[in-house]
């Protein structure tokens, strides 16, 4: 990559500022025209005075708002009103650094003409010196290289840049006086751009140059040739730039005009050249028209390709429409043949023609009979509204239908919840146990009891090894006594004591009597098995046989019953089988029918679209050739008009030439007639002859033409007055409507600003 320096001062370069401010709009949003700082930090962005200066600090300020958010990290998620995710604060920062100037920036430039113009007058008035810097195109200089100079090649003014092949060392400006201190006219800030490199480069690099004073490069006679337009060079490229050196060098053998001796030599020279080029360009001429009839004939051989093709594919389609039909009918014919078998054959069961009468029990029990598989043909569509019971389901046959379906589930559905138990508290909050917890415990141990007591196993009486003691029972105590006084008290108690024995009798007896009645069962059971006199035993036997008989009907009951069931269920799954079969076989049928059926409307829908896209091709096809006949016919003309134009000027160049030089002779001729004439009348003209003439001169175009300066004139001073007028209303007008938008502005934020706090002052007391 080469560097270069420029030499003269900068100029200014609309096309930058058009790409460094300008509007951006497309897929990648709307970028705005400026930024907000740019008049301090972008070195290209100059106002034009201190008044723009300050009006564009204003807006600066007035378009960024210092509110700030501050998030509050207890309620950074929340959703509420009143309690809300962050705070509003005043910011008093200031984005613009102290060491940042905003000082006008064309204060130093107006300070460093104003040292230029003093500097030639006043000896003590010395520029300070300027050093470059490094023109680097990388780093922090490469937004200066985003420009391409606009060169066309027929520009013949000297231009202001050079090529540079190799680094330059920096320009220094002559040795100034140190009196007084250097003042700086560039600083070299850091600045980033809005917009990524593959959005401005979209051809290859190609970096500044500059041209030496009074030289003209052969190379900006390709300025014209960019990326894909003549780069890189081809052959007929080649051929351009040799046609452009040859004619330069024609160009510089030609005579100059200020010669008039040559004229007729140039006039030669430039027909000659005319005429080549005329040549040349018939030439080009006659090689496009046999590029264009190769295109034609390629063009007129992929037609009659095509058609032959189109053709092919009709015939095919003939051939298999034809062929389809054939086998419907051999299909059709088939289909009539066993119909007419299938009617002789029934025709031949009975042959008699006798009425027979349905066998109903016939028809059930056979399941290939009309009742289980009845014949469509009869009339008889099990089939039909089948797709009535097909579920159709958007949440169970479709994947979005799924997810809508688990997004309205709750979460414990999906991830289940495992909770771990708590403990159960047996306690009361004083300590004691709970009456529910001491009633569980003597459950529990009188279970445990029960079951060690089930499970307990007999362990044998062990023989006596030793004497054991016997316990003798304590006495008995003895049986309280009631003293009676009289006799007719000891009658009463002996009553009663009787009574009690009656009634101690009665209650045994019912106990006896209620188990007896428990244990009925028991009792007749023991007196089946254990009878003890011989009747019994008789009656017992009798009985017992009776039993085992019947037992014996009950079980060859049992076995005829289900050597019928077995029957009945063969029969049945038989039927069921042959059933299932068959509907297993008609929904095959059915879905291999519902399957050719999409095929049909697939084949047929793509048919449709291959003929709509062979109509589209072939009126495109139709109108490419009426384009290409017209632009044929319209060549062709040129050609005519050409041939007869050259012509034309051929002849009117040659009546001008004829007429031209008629003309000289015949005004020479009379010029001369003329002198003749003036020189006699002028020597026989009196002094009052010549008076006259003068006074006539006079009145007829000098007086008249200051007649008319001095009415201009008085116009222009009537008019001035009310243009002068015009100007201070339309001034006045205008500075006092920018004043009172500013001030409305700065209103407007303020309020905002006093309500914004006002709210979270609000929100504080109410949180």
């Amino acid at each position: 990559m080469s560097h270069a320096v420029t030499i003269e001062e900068p100029q200014a370069k609309p096309q930058v500022s058009q790409t460094r401010c300008g509007v951006r709009s497309g897929a990648w949003g709307n970028a705005s025209s400026s930024r907000t700082y740019d008049f301090l930090y972008d070195p290209l962005f100059i106002v034009s005075s201190e008044k723009d200066q300050a009006q564009a600090n204003i807006h600066a300020i007035l378009s960024r708002s210092k509110l700030r958010k501050v998030p509050r990290f207890k309620t950074m998620f929340s959703n509420l009103i009143h309690y809300p995710r962050y705070s509003l604060y005043w910011s008093k920062a200031d984005p613009i650094p102290s060491f940042i100037s905003r000082v006008w920036k064309g204060q130093e430039e107006k300070h460093r003409e104003a040292l230029r113009q003093l500097a030639p007058t006043d000896t003590s008035f010395k520029i300070p010196k300027e050093v470059y810097e490094d023109p680097d195109v990388t780093g922090k200089n490469r937004y200066k290289y985003f420009e391409r100079p606009f060169l066309p090649f027929y520009q013949q003014m000297p231009l202001n840049v050079v090529f540079a092949a190799t680094k330059m060392e920096p320009y220094i400006f002559p040795p100034a006086s140190t009196k007084y201190t250097p003042i700086l006219s560039k600083y070299t800030v850091g600045t980033q751009t809005d917009y990524r490199d593959a959005e401005v480069q979209t051809d290859p690099y190609s970096p500044e140059y500059v041209v030496c004073q009074n030289s003209i490069p052969e190379l900006l006679t390709l300025a014209t040739l960019t990326w894909g337009r003549g780069l890189p060079a081809g052959q007929a490229e080649v051929e351009m730039i040799e046609r452009a050196r040859e004619k330069r060098a024609w160009e510089a053998t030609l005579p100059s005009l200020s010669d008039t001796s040559q004229a007729e030599k140039r006039r030669r020279m430039i027909n000659a050249m005319e005429r080549k080029e005329w040549a040349f360009r018939d030439q080009e001429i006659e090689k496009l028209q046999e590029i264009r009839l190769e295109v034609l004939k390629e063009l007129l051989k992929k037609r009659d390709e095509n058609q032959n093709e189109v053709n092919m594919k009709h015939l095919n389609s003939r051939w298999s429409e034809l062929q389809e039909a054939k086998e419907a009918k051999l299909a059709q014919i088939r289909r009539a043949h066993v119909s007419a078998i299938r009617k002789l054959v029934g025709k031949r069961k009975n042959v008699e023609g006798k009425l027979e009468r349905r066998n109903i029990i016939k028809d059930y029990s056979d399941y290939a009979s009309q009742v289980y598989g009845p014949l469509s043909r009869l009339g008889r569509f099990p089939d039909n509204n089948s797709e009535d019971f097909v579920v159709k389901n958007y949440y169970l046959n479709t994947y979005e239908g799924l997810v809508e379906l688990e997004s309205c589930l709750p979460d414990f559905v999906t991830q289940p919840r495992i909770r771990p138990p708590k403990p159960k508290i047996i306690t009361t909050k004083a300590g004691f146990l709970k009456r529910a917890a001491r009633m569980d415990h003597e459950l529990e141990e009188i279970h445990k009891a029960l079951l060690d007591k089930k499970n307990k196993v007999l362990e044998p009486k062990k023989p006596l090894l030793f004497l054991q003691r016997k316990l003798v029972p304590p006495p008995r105590l003895p049986t309280p006594t009631l003293e009676m006084t009289s006799s007719e008290e000891e009658d009463k108690e002996m009553a009663v004591i009787y009574l009690q024995k009656l009634l101690r009798g009665r209650v045994v007896q019912n106990m006896m009597f209620e188990g007896k009645e428990k244990r009925l069962e028991l009792i007749q059971e023991l007196r089946t098995t254990h009878a003890l006199q011989e009747d019994d035993r008789l009656v017992k036997k009798a009985e017992k046989q009776l039993t085992l008989a019947l037992q014996r009907q009950r079980h060859l009951h049992e076995h005829k019953v289900s050597v019928v069931e077995n029957h009945l269920a063969g029969l049945e799954g038989r039927a069921l089988a042959d059933m299932f079969d068959f509907l297993s076989k008609e929904l095959v049928r059915l879905q291999e029918e519902r399957r050719i059926h999409a095929f049909a409307m697939l084949a047929e829908r793509q048919r449709r679209m291959r003929e709509a896209e062979e109509s589209g091709r072939r009126q495109v096809e139709q109108r490419r050739l009426r384009e290409e006949d017209q632009i044929f016919k319209e060549v062709v003309k040129v050609h005519q008009s050409t041939v007869s134009s050259y012509l034309e000027d051929i002849i009117l160049k040659t009546e001008e030439n004829t007429a031209e030089e008629q003309a000289r002779a015949e005004i020479e001729k009379m010029a001369e007639e003329i002198n003749n004439i003036a020189y006699e009348m002028e020597s026989r003209r009196t002094q009052l002859q010549s008076e006259e003439i003068v006074a006539e001169l006079v009145y007829s175009f000098l007086i008249p033409e200051v007649q008319r300066d001095f009415v201009k004139e008085k116009v222009r001073n009537a008019q001035r007055k009310h243009i002068l007028a015009a100007h201070q209303l339309i001034h006045r007008h205008s500075e006092s409507m920018l004043l009172r938008n500013f001030a409305e502005q700065e209103q407007d934020e303020v309020s905002d600003t006093d309500e914004l706090l006002k709210e979270e002052i609000q929100h504080e007391k109410d949180s």
